[in-house]
């Protein structure tokens, strides 16, 4: 608890250090940021003490409840939300802003912790694997509506629960398999990635004897790689906001406009580099100090 109330005070005081205004020295000054995270601090504390409170049993016996709502909630931002930074998922009410992709996150877990709990459940079945996985897709599916992606990846870790209950790993290998193959499809040339895939293909066929007698398998796997490897092209054009494309490029190294697309990661290098092991000390980085990027405070604190 001393360690999290620490790390607490040390990224209130990061944020004071990001956006340090000489005109709003006082780091209690609820009209700047650092202000305003000390009331965000004071409330999660009053909540965490009230969860801590409340009996276990409550979040067991409501947890579809809470997990219905909060879906309700994703739908609701949709139709009636407000788009802030080309994400429209923020309730507005008055000067107060309310973001349920947060609430989503717990809401999920506590469902999809819920429902792993049965006595006769196996996680190897094909139904059970469908449940969980809709559990986890639905909140995901409705936040990548709202434009917000990087809340949408975060309900991927909990594929790491289902892995801890007895899900096979090879699922994940897949996972980690495709993805891979998606960002090498982006920076090498198709020809070589295929005559590699191809390459790799003939060698299991010949390593591992048992698999020969699966030649059609082998052929079919690769020729589905194939065709992924093609459609990536598409799927990147066609698919993805120009946004996300723009920073997929940037970081890929394929996008080097450092007064565009790659402007905050310039920034960020200089930073760190201009900062060396030591670092220039606190309230001194100039990279803050000039207001170099709009969004201090968050994106850029480190």
């Amino acid at each position: 608890m001393l360690l999290y109330f620490l790390l607490v005070l040390i990224g209130w005081v990061n944020v004071y250090a990001a956006v340090y205004n000489q005109e709003h020295q006082n780091i209690f000054d609820l009209s700047q940021n650092y202000g305003k995270q000390l009331i965000w601090i004071g409330t999660s504390a009053f909540l965490a003490l009230v969860i801590l409170i409340i009996d276990a049993k409550f979040f067991s016996t409501f947890s579809y409840v809470i997990y219905l709502l909060v879906i309700a909630m994703l739908i609701g931002v949709l139709l009636f939300g407000k788009e802030i930074a080309g994400s429209k998922s923020w309730f507005q009410i008055g000067s107060f802003s309310l973001q349920p992709s947060e609430f989503a996150k717990f809401a999920t877990a506590l469902a999809l912790a819920k429902y792993l709990s049965k006595i006769d459940l196996n996680i190897n079945r094909f139904t059970t694997k469908m449940v969980a996985a809709m559990i986890i897709i639905v909140p995901a599916v409705l936040i990548l509506l709202q434009h917000d992606t990087g809340s949408a990846m975060v309900f991927f870790a909990l594929i790491l629960v289902l892995y801890r209950e007895g899900l096979s790993g090879n699922i994940l290998l897949l996972g980690l398999f495709v993805a891979l193959l998606f960002i090498l499809a982006l920076v090498i040339n198709k020809f070589i990635l295929i005559a590699l895939l191809a390459a790799n293909a003939i060698l299991i066929f010949y390593l591992y004897k048992s698999l020969r007698k699966k030649v059609v398998w082998i052929v079919g796997i690769f020729l589905l790689t194939a065709v992924y490897v093609y459609s990536v092209d598409y799927a990147f054009e066609n698919f993805l906001e120009s946004h996300q494309k723009k920073r997929i490029s940037v970081l890929l190294g394929k996008e080097t406009d450092i007064r565009g697309a790659g402007y905050n990661i310039h920034q960020s290098k200089i930073a760190i580099g201009s900062g060396g092991f030591a670092g220039k000390g606190f309230l001194k980085g100039t990279q803050t100090k000039f207001d170099f990027v709009p969004e201090q405070s968050t994106d850029f604190i480190l």
